[in-house]
């Protein structure tokens, strides 16, 4: 997949499925924008992938963070082709009963309102252009219940129905609204999990997950036409055609 001149903004690209992302698409041709709160560790993904890479410190969970991050995108590159929405904690693990509200609604504001302010950031100059894509990290955890995750379960899933209304409402618009559900992927967020001991995705052996390139490549193959009859939709990279005809082995 050849992106040449196209722009790509990647939220939570800090480490993780975020930064092999950036990589990848940089690869491809693509200009690409990094956004995480983290800043030195942006800084330093920008600078390993040279001039088509800026960072741009950002909370998603406030609007008008992203907005500024947008207007700078049009700035640096002129315009904005495919959003990642990637950003999403998982900590902190708990059963609701002894859940801490202000942490748990933290968590709803990044992996929630975050993809919610990353979409109205964006919509509005992909319309404009007449084209784009807005690809989400989903989960399994979107359709199945798990333990000690209500928090996580439960922006999954808004996140889930968030993107699928995006497709109704602007696909008529030339946007496109995908979902990945990636499984379970070797990156920091599973040495959390593991640490939690709370549930059977705590338990798996580290071999038992994905390598974090797998959707990362996944993503950049969801920008072909290839992956149009899943616009509204969620692909899942635990079906095994799906892998086959991404090229992943």
């Amino acid at each position: 997949m050849d992106m040449t001149g196209k722009t790509v903004m990647v939220t939570g690209a800090s480490r993780g499925i975020g930064a092999e992302t950036a990589r990848v698409f940089a690869k491809a041709g693509a200009n690409v924008v990094l956004l995480a709160r983290s800043q030195d560790a942006i800084a330093d993904l920008a600078g390993e992938i040279g001039k088509k890479a800026i960072a741009i410190p950002c909370n998603v969970a406030r609007f008008g963070e992203m907005s500024s991050a947008v207007e700078t995108t049009l700035r640096a590159f002129g315009g904005l082709d495919v959003l990642i929405n990637n950003a999403g904690v998982i900590e902190p693990i708990s059963h609701l009963a002894s859940s801490h509200p202000d942490e748990w609604g933290q968590a709803i504001d990044i992996n929630l309102k975050g993809v919610y302010n990353g979409m109205r950031a964006a919509l509005p100059v992909m319309k404009h252009a007449g084209s784009g894509s807005i690809l989400t990290i989903s989960s399994g955890a979107a359709h199945h219940a798990i333990q000690g995750w209500s928090h996580y379960c439960a922006s999954k899933a808004a996140v889930n129905m968030m993107g699928r209304s995006v497709h109704l409402e602007e696909a008529a618009n030339g946007i496109r609204a995908i979902g990945l559900s990636p499984g379970t992927v070797a990156t920091q967020m599973q040495r959390e999990i593991k640490a939690s001991g709370i549930n059977p995705v705590s338990k798996l052996d580290w071999e038992d997950h994905i390598p974090a390139e797998w959707p990362a490549r996944a993503l950049l193959w969801m920008c072909s036409t290839a992956a149009d009859r899943f616009c509204g939709e969620e692909i899942s990279l635990r079906d095994e055609d799906i892998r086959k005809e991404i090229g992943l082995i």
